[in-house]
């Protein structure tokens, strides 16, 4: 959630659409949280018997982002709670639940009676996950960090210190905590661009900085404070918090609770309660007379006599009548209406400092020293802070997911179920390069390793991949397919968005090969030789297509500028007997000159040009006249 109300609203046409490239070579850190709680109910909702969902979407969207995007992932988890959130967790439970919360004057009483026991049981199960998941990222090598409190918090810290480029997190409050990018929504195997959103582009497009959105979520409220102040929407506080400017903007609301006016510049401060109540009555301003049928200055009988100098006439006969709704512009009209516009707007303030001095413990200094702390790292927990990515513990990760998935290490399956190399490949070739997702990647063909053949043999083909001779797509037997039904449930029961990129099956004379798309420098470190002779490979075919196309254009401006006569034997190319025709014909057409008479002479003897008929033909038929 992060601050209440319509906060993203606010803040999406600032967003910008990037794409996945965007994050290629960028550290980003991910609120661990967010990817277990919104992808795991979407999954268990479509199918409640899936087995550890939030283990499979870790593990694939973990190697979506890491190996398919280029970005290093950097995991941070939540520590414990802020007291200042017990009312949250507690609302977030009855919402889940279908019961109605409790109502406000009495939540604080019967929430912290009714709600922990569930609420605990339920941060049990969930706390399971995170430890589910904690243990499959450490087995990949990834980095993962223990945060103080909220997981943003620590997100947004990392992000405001330059240790990570983005922040990949749903919860708006990242921005209060300091974040400087934040990425709301990315689904790693989506094509379509992501919402990503820069403090920089918000700072220009509202004016809203960090201390300015902290007193923003203190009068809208937070997850810290669900209520805020009532009466206090996404408009009515962004109008009132860009009255002042960020380094001032909590003092004056500091002096605002205490009940001191701070509108009253070069005087002493008055007290809220003693200035007087808005009203709504126009201050008494001298007015110049206008004229009634006209509404210009000056009076109805001078326009009769003089005429009106708006109107540009001499008499009221000729003055225009105002239309309905007429507005008179001259200085008189605009300085009233700008008096009446201030004291709306001081009437306003009196009435909003009133209502926040009315507010007990406004405003919340907890909240305030929560959002700006930046020591959210847990020692205790994460140990040192290096941002290390280490190699994946290949045999801790097979049994964890054999145990939590149900995954066979040998298992080999059809396009839409999943894979685990395992030793069961290795390298074989780098076929060629293509473009994914904006980015360069190599098409790796995988070799099984010997005696790995697939049991059952293949019962059903498929057509041969471009490319590949006497190769066929390896689909498994009915049989094999019921024993893997359970452990491939939660694979085909989720959204097609949140699908890895699977790998395709080929068989070659008895022979297994896998084709995969992987990240262009991975390969290069992992497989320096191979990858060398393939870019040395790719440079002679370059070469050899460059020469190719320079010799067919060569042949090209040959044929058409010819350098000597064409043998009689050789048929004309429908370009060069068009325009050899169309020469002929023009010459035919010019009568000789006469002695002593030049082109110019006979140019200018000429009444008019000569109209070419032929012009008004179709093309087509032209040209069948021109050739018959």
């Amino acid at each position: 959630m992060g601050v209440g109300g319509s906060f993203w609203d606010l803040l999406k046409p600032y967003a910008r659409q990037e794409g996945p490239g965007y994050l290629h070579g960028r550290r980003v850190a991910v609120d661990l949280s967010f990817w277990i709680v919104s992808h795991s109910t979407a999954i268990r909702a479509r199918s409640p018997h899936a087995r550890r969902p939030h283990v499979r979407n870790t593990f694939f969207r973990t190697l979506s982002l890491f190996a398919k995007m280029g970005a290093f992932p950097v995991f941070v988890v939540d520590g414990e709670p802020s007291p200042l959130k017990s009312q949250a967790r507690a609302a977030r439970f009855f919402r889940g639940s279908g019961v109605d919360l409790p109502a406000s004057s009495s939540a604080e009483a019967e929430g912290e009676a009714s709600a922990p026991a569930p609420v605990k049981a339920r941060n049990a199960i969930f706390t399971r996950c995170v430890k589910d998941c904690v243990e499959l990222l450490e087995n990949l090598g990834m980095p993962v960090l223990w945060a103080k409190g909220e997981a943003e918090a620590l997100c947004a810290q990392l992000n405001n210190e330059g240790e990570v480029d983005a922040c990949i997190t749903s919860d708006s409050d990242a921005f209060l905590f300091g974040a400087k990018t934040v990425i709301k929504v990315m689904r790693s195997n989506c094509k379509e661009p992501f919402e990503c959103y820069n403090i920089a582009d918000i700072e220009s497009g509202i004016g809203l900085k960090r201390k300015q959105m902290v007193a923003m979520a203190l009068l809208i409220g937070s997850d810290h404070d669900l209520h805020g102040v009532p009466g206090f929407g996404v408009e009515t506080a962004l109008r009132f918090v860009r009255l002042f400017d960020e380094d001032q903007i909590l003092d004056k609301l500091h002096e605002i609770g205490k009940g001191i006016y701070p509108f009253l510049e070069g005087f002493d401060k008055a007290h809220v309660d003693d200035l007087p109540s808005p009203s709504t009555k126009s201050p008494p301003v001298a007015r110049s007379p206008h004229c009634s049928h006209c509404g210009h200055p000056g009076s109805k009988k001078n326009h009769s006599k003089t005429g009106c100098n708006y109107c540009l006439v001499d008499s009221l006969e000729f003055c225009m009548e105002k239309p309905a709704g007429f507005v008179c512009e001259c200085p008189s009209c605009e300085k009233v209406r700008d008096l009446k516009a201030q004291k709306r707007h001081e009437n306003w303030q009196i009435k909003v400092c009133k209502r926040l001095a009315a507010e007990t413990n406004f405003p919340n200094e907890e909240i305030i020293r929560l959002y700006l702390c930046d020591d959210n790292f847990d020692t205790k927990e994460s140990g040192d802070r290096k941002l290390e990515w280490t190699e994946p513990k290949v045999d801790d990760l097979v049994d964890l997911l054999a145990y939590m998935q149900n995954w066979e290490p040998s298992m080999a399956s059809s396009p839409c179920k999943s894979l685990l190399l395992c030793d069961q490949y290795e390298f074989h070739s780098i076929q060629r390069i293509k473009i994914k997702h904006g980015h360069p990647y190599y098409l790796v063909k995988w070799k099984r390793a010997t005696g790995g053949i697939l049991s059952g043999g293949a019962s059903h083909r498929k057509p041969e991949l471009d490319g590949e001779s006497h190769a066929e797509v390896v689909v498994l037997d009915d049989d094999e397919e019921e024993e893997e039904e359970e452990a491939t449930v939660n694979i085909e029961s989720s959204d097609s968005l949140d699908e890895p990129d699977l790998p395709q099956v080929l068989r070659d004379d008895d022979q297994v090969f896998l084709l995969t798309d992987e990240d262009i420098q991975l390969v290069n470190a992992a497989f320096p030789n191979d990858a060398r002779q393939f870019q040395e490979a790719q440079r002679l075919k370059d070469a050899k297509s460059r020469s190719r196309k320079s010799k067919l254009s060569l042949a090209e401006s040959m044929l058409e500028t010819p350098k000597g006569p064409r043998p009689s034997g050789v048929q004309l190319s429908i370009k060069e007997f068009y325009r050899s025709k169309k020469a002929a014909g023009d010459d035919a057409g010019k009568k000789p000159l006469v002695e002593g008479e030049t082109s110019t002479s006979r140019a200018g003897t000429r009444k008019s040009p000569p109209v070419d008929l032929t012009k008004r033909i179709p093309k087509s038929l032209r040209r069948r006249l021109l050739f018959d």
